[in-house]
């Protein structure tokens, strides 16, 4: 189901924010930009999570319903 793998996109990003914050840790000459991405990764991620929410809700109870 489309949901699912979406989902699990949303998931991958919010790993990669947190990747790209143990960089900026080890990186200090990047990090003020490694933690700028990793905000902007993490805000997609949500964002495509609240589309999901809205979107795929009505389907979600069709298919419990089914």
């Amino acid at each position: 189901m489309p949901l699912h793998a979406i989902l699990d996109e949303v998931e991958q990003l919010q790993n990669i924010g947190t990747r790209l914050e143990a960089l900026a840790d080890e990186h200090p000459r990047v990090s003020e930009a490694l933690m700028t991405i990793a905000g902007h990764v993490r805000d997609v991620a949500t964002v495509l999570a609240v589309l999901v929410a809205t979107r795929f809700h009505d389907r979600a109870d069709e298919t419990v319903l089914e």
